[in-house]
């Protein structure tokens, strides 16, 4: 679920979020068709994705807790499990019925995915790249060293440059 959130929140940024792209990473991560979205609805998960993006701007444990508090105070139910009438397993939902909309349900799971990370590890849950042209977020993998970018063509792309830059300076 964290790779997910990751994912949509990735897919969402931007002005203009493709309703397409969005519904290809939900069905990517097991959502089943028909997967419609609206642009308004689009539009609503984007602003969602925007609050979750300062989950992965924290730079500390305290600052990600904090931010995952609000959001989970101001923009949640109580958890509780669901079956959705039996059609899935049991699950834990954060959002306030099964039928929430697409925005309510993206915060709600993901806020529960990003805090179960975050207890797990001691850790806040991702980051932002480091790349100055990349604002995707990741999540990241837990102890160990600290990664700054989301792909390794983000952290080539960096070595490059600073390569280059390295080489103009002499």
């Amino acid at each position: 679920m964290a790779r997910r959130t990751a994912a949509l929140v990735n897919a969402l940024a931007g002005d203009r979020p493709d309703p397409g792209e969005v519904a290809a990473v939900l069905r990517a991560y097991g959502e089943t068709d028909p997967v419609g979205l609206t642009s308004r609805e689009v539009a609503r998960m984007r602003a969602a994705a925007d609050l979750l993006r300062e989950v992965f701007s924290a730079e500390h444990t305290d600052d990600a807790a904090a931010v995952l508090n609000r959001l989970l105070r101001e923009h949640t139910g109580p958890v509780r499990l669901t079956s959705h009438g039996g059609s899935t397993p049991w699950h834990p939902h954060l959002d306030h019925d099964d039928d929430a909309p697409w925005d309510a349900w993206f915060l709600a799971s993901s806020c529960m995915a990003l805090t179960v990370l975050l207890w797990d590890r001691q850790l806040p849950p991702g980051r932002i790249c480091a790349s100055a042209g990349c604002r995707d977020v990741f999540i990241t993998q837990g102890r160990g060293p600290e990664r700054r970018y989301c792909s390794r063509r983000c952290a080539t792309r960096e070595r490059v440059a600073a390569h280059r830059r390295a080489r103009e300076a002499r």
